[in-house]
């Protein structure tokens, strides 16, 4: 009987939904958004081609989008800073995007401190 019961717990706690669960999504974002920061950071210096750069927005932007639509609750601040971060232009400056990963930051702090 108490194993059942645990077993019970632990389903339904997988089942949960809300910022617990989006956490996987916002440290998806999070890193995506500085990687998108060092992409530009390198692009305008020369250090990288622009198809690199071309190809990096891409698939960065596909990957922001994949997060903001697998979302349990899209209208939460996190949901608000993943939108405002896609909408930025592909050659957003290096400090911007990393404003949006700092504030992602703070985000998934707070919630693997609850």
């Amino acid at each position: 009987m108490r194993r059942t019961l645990l077993m019970l717990a632990a389903f339904v706690s997988g089942c949960s939904k809300g910022p617990e669960t989006d956490l996987q999504y916002i440290k998806q974002a999070r890193s995506l958004a500085a990687e998108w920061a060092l992409i530009n950071q390198q692009a305008e210096a020369g250090a990288v081609t622009r198809t690199y750069a071309e190809s990096m927005h891409q698939w960065l932007h596909d990957g922001l989008q994949t997060a903001s639509v697998s979302l349990t609750q899209p209208n939460s601040a996190y949901g608000a800073e993943i939108r405002a971060l896609i909408a930025e232009p592909e050659d957003a400056a290096p400090d911007r995007l990393r404003s949006h990963s700092e504030a992602l930051k703070q985000i998934e702090d707070k919630l693997e401190s609850a």
